[in-house]
């Protein structure tokens, strides 16, 4: 899943001690004689760099998709000590993935306007530190969700951290067209662990949500790479935007849309569910269809670039997933 950086770190002094290149920024002593400790200056671009490399708004969007299938799972309220160790395991697991995405894309990054202000692209860090410090992450979620949570629920992080680092960013992302489509598999597997973090083994019941991820990772990637098209045509990624027209990728959108709500309807008799989620899988479904619909209609109408506004039904995607998996958790709650 991908999701637009909300702003670049300061510069500040890489881990050589040598400072970063960047304007210097007024503080409030600026004008007064004053200046922040270098110190503590120091550690904290350190540790905001670092912070940075997990790409932490695609690991709150994993752990939507993860802690309401707990309760889905539980038939009601699961262990706060369980959820909070799965979503502690799910986060340094997610973490070590999108880290060691950021050293193998370090080239990508920073060719492209939208990411060129990550760590490795401004040499806040570097490709060692960053590699030993996403595997040492690697490491630590699989000892923790084996020992705290399930050995099950372990090598399923494990095999989605490997899925994503040697499919999806080394095969998959740089060659075809179709690099979302498979590689957001890896963007399912927390829906997975929620599930056996509870019930220790597989079920059929989590499928229906693993196909609502699989399906919705496309269109919602598709719309933020159509904003950014040059940016992906520059780096030479192969986005479907990139290679395809925009009439093209706006039906793409719509179907790989209808399949997700088709997805989302399918867990009711599945798992089954109470009325709620049913009929907020209805409404939400037919929001984020009436979504892809209209970027159909801007394409019809002549529109084309930033004037399509694809951001619109990126934002709405994101808000179709959150609610969704709500009623995932709130539907045992309310109708059991």
């Amino acid at each position: 899943m991908a999701a637009v950086d909300s702003g670049p770190i300061a510069s500040g002094p890489t881990t050589s001690g040598r400072r970063t290149s960047g304007h210097r920024t007024a503080g409030p002593n600026a004008g007064h004689g004053h200046s922040a400790p270098p110190g503590r200056a120091h550690w904290r671009d350190v540790v905001a760099a670092y912070v940075a490399l997990t790409k932490p708004r695609i690991i709150e969007l994993l752990l939507v998709t993860t802690v309401p299938v707990m309760f889905l799972a539980q038939r009601g309220v699961p262990p706060l000590g369980l959820v909070l160790a799965t979503m502690v395991g799910g986060i340094a697991a997610a973490g070590s993935a999108n880290t060691l995405n950021c050293v193998l894309d370090r080239d990508i990054d920073e060719r492209m306007r939208r990411t060129r202000r990550r760590p490795l692209p401004r040499h806040a860090v570097g490709p060692r530190n960053a590699a030993i410090f996403g595997l040492v992450l690697g490491l630590v979620a699989t000892l923790w969700l084996g020992f705290v949570v399930n050995w099950l629920s372990a090598g399923l992080a494990l095999a989605a951290n490997a899925f994503y680092i040697l499919v999806y960013t080394l095969v998959l992302k740089r060659r075809t067209s179709q690099n979302i489509v498979w590689g957001g598999i890896a963007g399912c597997f927390p829906v997975v662990i929620g599930w056996t973090a509870v019930r220790g083994s597989l079920d059929w019941a989590p499928l229906a949500l693993v196909l609502v991820v699989f399906f919705w990772t496309p269109p919602h990637t598709w719309t933020l790479a159509m904003r950014y098209r040059e940016d992906y045509a520059e780096a030479g990624v192969p986005m479907l935007p990139v290679v395809a027209t925009e009439r093209a990728v706006a039906w793409q959108v719509v179907a790989y849309s209808a399949a997700t709500v088709a997805a989302s309807l399918a867990l009711w008799p599945i798992a089954p569910t109470g009325w709620l989620y049913p009929v907020a899988a209805a409404v939400l479904g037919a929001v984020v269809m009436v979504e892809a619909f209209a970027l159909v209609r801007r394409v019809a109408r002549g529109q084309s670039g930033p004037a399509l506004r694809p951001m619109r039904f990126f934002h709405w995607s994101n808000l179709y997933l959150a609610l969704l998996f709500v009623a995932v958790a709130l539907d045992p709650l309310v109708t059991r």
